[in-house]
């Protein structure tokens, strides 16, 4: 019953290894949530209780799959720590006997993820396409569901999820998200400052209409497994693959929020990859003032009127577009000229049947990635980056909402407006 699409996949593009599912996984699923785990053992099991909480039926739908994964050259002691999260997932807690839980082995000799290669999109991977088989196929299409070790879910997650993809056409999705509260006063200013961080740049986004406004969180992601398979699967990066992963999606299937639920990712620190959640806290955590600098609303003015432009100008020239862009802003021009617009732009055009096509196709060739760039260049040589203290009013001024100045306020703010998909 595996759709000829998904067969092909998995002759051509899943991963190759000696990795193989162990646990209780018998049957096929509506869904998989996949759970990459490198030295857990003090978190997992509250991440796993939290999903044993969502509704029995759903529950019992849906394959748990942990991959439990550390590259040949990772530290000892998480090599230590990796080993007993082996131990307690093969022992039965009678708290998850509701879950169909299964867990991959990609820690142990033999079974390690490849040395200075295998990082979280490899895990990630891992787990997805060793589910794929177990995916039950007959009914409404079969979700693959991304998840981290020390992230909570809230009771509704499994209904949220199964509910938002009988409405939606999109082939991926995004859920709501609030870090935990961190264990120290410093903590939670560290959380709170690089929350907002997050929050700030997609309302930037959102005001200059951009089509990649949404968060690119590795543990509130999920799509379904055609969309999956659509892609080419998900990415093998040690870092940001979740980016990339929510990218090509959205080039692909389309991205939609989920509603109705909200995932609780953890706030602690830690030196494992070179960005991100943890590696902010820490930073910040031992006092570097540059952890976590905003970005200044001119930068995305620019954006939005550049995004404008654009849509606006469909029968013209790369170099009449490019002309019009400097009169915007200097720096956009530089920034254009360096990505190599203008060829760009007439390949587009050549290559587009219509006008709506090419609109499509140049929100392909600007993506994501190429937006983070453009607000990095305009950083860098002329809107300097700047303190929350000194950022967020300008900001909130710009995008025409509350002016809040206490940080919890201003948090709650935007925690409440992108949970109902306003901004």
């Amino acid at each position: 019953m595996i759709p000829k699409e998904i067969l092909k996949y998995l002759s051509s593009r899943a991963v190759n290894g000696p990795w193989k599912i162990r646990g209780r996984h018998q049957g096929t699923f509506a869904g998989a949530v996949v759970i990459p785990a490198l030295a857990e053992s003090n978190n997992l099991s509250a991440t796993l209780r939290s999903l044993a909480q969502n509704p029995p039926e759903l529950v019992s739908r849906f394959l748990v799959l942990v991959v439990v994964n550390n590259r040949e050259d990772t530290p000892q002691s998480d090599k230590d720590d990796n080993s007993s999260t082996l131990e307690l997932l093969a022992k039965e807690d009678p708290s998850l006997t509701a879950l169909h839980l299964g867990w991959v082995d990609a820690a142990s000799p033999g079974n390690e993820l490849p040395a200075k290669k295998g990082g979280v999109g490899l895990a990630r991977k891992i787990g997805f396409d060793l589910a794929l088989p177990l995916l039950d196929f007959r009914g409404p299409a079969p979700l693959l569901v991304a998840l981290d070790a020390d992230t909570l879910v809230e009771p509704d997650y499994l209904s949220a999820l199964t509910g938002h993809f009988r409405s939606t056409s999109a082939g991926g999705a995004v859920l709501n998200f609030r870090h935990q509260e961190g264990a120290t006063n410093q903590e939670r200013q560290a959380i709170r400052r690089y929350e907002l961080f997050l929050r700030v740049y997609v309302l930037g986004l959102s005001r200059a209409g951009s089509p990649y406004a949404f968060h690119t969180i590795g543990s509130a992601m999920a799509c379904t497994a055609e969309a999956y398979a659509g892609m080419g699967g998900m990415n093998t990066r040690l870092a940001a693959e979740d980016f990339y992963f929510l990218q090509h999606l959205k080039k692909t299937s389309g991205i939609a929020s989920v509603a109705g639920t909200h995932v609780l990712p953890s706030a602690r620190a830690s030196h494992r990859v070179p960005f991100g959640t943890g590696r902010s806290v820490s930073r910040q955590l031992a006092g570097e003032e540059s952890a976590v600098l905003f970005y200044q609303p001119e930068c995305f003015a620019i954006l939005g009127n550049w995004l404008e432009l654009v849509a606006t100008h469909l029968d013209a020239s790369g170099q009449d577009i490019v002309h019009q862009a400097e009169r915007i802003s200097l720096e956009l021009k530089n920034y254009l000229d360096q990505a190599g617009f203008g060829d760009a732009w007439e390949k587009l055009r050549k290559n587009s049947r219509d006008q709506a096509a090419l609109l499509g196709a140049f929100h392909s060739w600007f993506d994501g990635l190429r937006t983070l760039k453009l607000i990095h260049h305009l950083s860098d040589t002329r809107y300097e980056r700047k303190k929350p203290e000194e950022a967020l009013l300008p900001f909130l001024l710009w995008a025409g909402l509350e002016q809040l100045d206490d940080p919890d306020a201003q948090l709650s703010l935007l925690r409440t407006l992108q949970s109902t998909g306003c901004c």
